[in-house]
């Protein structure tokens, strides 16, 4: 493909969703007024699926939009913007809240009296775990709090060097454990470590694993048991890291962590590497859980806190 071919393809995908959208002729008026007709509605929908709304955000939205039109609530591109993003707000706020502040956020220090505030981070291979988990650390750091990062990964070769050379450049102090040991036996020690040196938080970075592997998932909530007995009502966060380019993959992955242990949130690794954005919606919608947190880089401070006014705007710009 030539150069312009490819800057071409490059322009329509990182179009916004509002682009796509208006591209349809859904905001000339005359066309609002008389009824948007079934070819128009089915355009719609595929441009929701494409942007990775899912199957019941776009359904819901699609529902949305041909109701106002037939009350004639929708004459205008303002309103036609309006409505979308007031639904889509809707959907966002109705994903559970978060059980305790984030780390790094002003109310953190404040609201939670339980130390260590213990973060178990989760998700299947290449989503950005290890990485996310010393991104946390690094805000927590940043927020004047002292860290204890885990790794629990005693089998995958190279796994817990990685996240040991990211506790050396933060400066955070790091609990592993012997190849081939029992990472439930890693949890315990660090847990007790944590709370011993007087850390405020401690990052527990789990193995890597396909959601549909039954004996790993029962590992996880071994994990999540020993630290439980250890600490009050921890894991105060179950925090799920999925790849934001992986499309549908990411509903089957938050649908099958979920069934093993209630998510308190979603981390959205790769954020800048996709124009889509549905995927927020879509797991809200569907499961309630919400996204707390967005991978915009590869450096330890690009991890940005999901404010859904910023989302709006990007999405319907």
């Amino acid at each position: 493909m030539s150069g312009d071919g490819m800057s071409l393809r490059g322009q329509r995908q990182g179009r916004s969703l509002w682009q796509k959208i208006v591209d349809l002729s859904l905001t000339d008026v005359s066309v609002l007024v008389k009824g948007i007709d079934a070819d128009s509605i089915e355009e719609l929908e595929r441009v929701l699926l494409e942007a990775d709304f899912g199957v019941d955000a776009s359904m819901d939205l699609v529902g949305e939009l041909e109701s106002a039109a037939r009350r004639g609530k929708v004459k205008t591109e303002e309103e036609l913007r309006d409505l979308l993003a007031g639904r889509i707000r809707q959907i966002l706020e109705a994903a559970a809240p978060a059980e305790s502040p984030g780390v790094g956020s002003p109310e953190f220090g404040a609201a939670d009296a339980v130390r260590p505030h213990v973060i178990l981070v989760l998700g299947v291979n290449g989503t950005g775990k290890t990485t996310t988990a010393a991104k946390l650390a690094r805000r927590a750091m940043d927020a004047g709090l002292t860290v204890v990062l885990a790794a629990t990964d005693t089998f995958r070769s190279g796994a817990q060097e990685q996240l040991r050379i990211w506790a050396d450049r933060l400066g955070a102090d790091f609990v592993g454990g012997q190849p081939g040991g029992d990472p439930a036996a890693v949890a315990f020690d660090a847990t007790r470590a944590a709370a011993a040196r007087g850390a405020d938080v401690l990052i527990v970075d789990t193995a890597g694993r396909l959601h549909t592997q039954a004996n790993l998932m029962e590992e996880l909530r071994k994990i999540d048991r020993v630290i439980g007995r250890l600490v009050e009502g921890a894991p105060h966060e179950r925090l799920l890291v999925v790849d934001s380019t992986a499309g549908q993959n990411v509903l089957n992955q938050v649908r099958d962590f979920g069934e093993g242990l209630p998510l308190t949130g979603i981390v959205l690794s790769k954020y800048d590497s996709t124009a889509r954005g549905g995927t927020v919606v879509a797991v809200s919608r569907e499961f309630g859980v919400p996204v707390g947190w967005l991978g915009t880089g590869e450096g330890d401070r690009d991890l940005a806190p999901f404010e859904v006014g910023p989302y709006l705007d990007k999405l319907l710009r």
